[in-house]
């Protein structure tokens, strides 16, 4: 079965959430729908477009038609693990554009399936966090812990801290965020943190031992190696390599977001 526009009349919906980013992609990444709100941010972003025009330079691109490369390829890794079957629930991430500044977003993203249960595509929302706190509803009694994530993520913070914050005793709070998120608290910590770094490493000049300590790593080689990890190139290397590409400036600013 193949994806076509008709397929989402009901997602029109989601036009009348001005808050909310949606879109749906094909196995191929390709831009099937978007809303409202997207295209609104997207014209932002590029103000060259204007009204139904905007539509048209989405739908059939790719996140690399829209995107500096190191946010394509973030992007497409995250389409390749929903495609191939997980979930990516309520992760908090840093966003924001070259020239602006960044802003804090939580993000869900599924497979879409035909009829048959085959995976043909994936769909997700973003929408952004407000500095006094997170989005009622969405995330029920984690809300607290992943505001002291946003706000301390280049510090120490422990399972036992987060879960005397969400007022839970530690094992009920590990087991209830791994059931929600589908990671453990350090591991979503972690990839916060890296994702965080990733940016820090493109928008600015920091050295690679201040992008660590400023990201919340507690030394650069732990930093070095868990970056490896994620984005199979070293932070030189993803430098070096994403610079010469990403035609984006680079500033002095910290990465630390207080």
């Amino acid at each position: 079965m193949s994806l076509n526009k008709h397929s989402f009349h009901l997602a029109g919906l989601f036009d009348f959430l001005d808050d909310v980013v949606a879109w749906v992609k094909d196995r191929n990444g390709q831009y099937l729908w978007v809303n409202r709100a997207f295209l609104v941010n997207f014209t932002l972003h590029y103000p060259e477009s204007e009204g139904e025009a905007s539509e048209a330079r989405i739908l059939g691109k790719t996140d690399y038609d829209l995107s500096p490369p190191f946010l394509a390829d973030q992007f497409r890794f995250d389409d390749e693990q929903v495609l191939a079957g997980h979930r990516i629930v309520n992760r908090i991430e840093r966003v924001g554009n070259p020239g602006g500044s960044t802003g804090w977003n939580i993000t869900n993203k599924i497979p879409l399936l035909d009829a048959k249960g085959t995976i043909i595509g994936t769909a997700g929302i973003t929408r952004t966090l407000n500095r006094d706190g997170l989005l009622g509803g969405t995330i029920s009694g984690f809300e607290p812990a992943l505001a002291h994530m946003r706000d301390h993520y280049h510090r120490a913070i422990t399972n036992q801290q987060l879960a005397f914050i969400s007022k839970m005793s530690l094992r009920a709070f590990e087991r209830q965020f791994l059931a929600s998120f589908h990671l453990t608290p350090q591991k979503y910590l972690r990839k916060l943190r890296l994702r965080i770094a990733s940016r820090a490493l493109i928008y600015t000049n920091d050295s690679l031992s201040e992008v660590a300590l400023n990201s919340g790593f507690a030394d650069q080689s732990h930093f070095s190696r868990e970056f490896r990890r994620q984005f199979l190139r070293t932070p030189r290397e993803y430098r070096e390599h994403y610079k010469t590409t990403a035609g984006v400036p680079v500033t002095k600013t910290a990465a630390r977001k207080q």
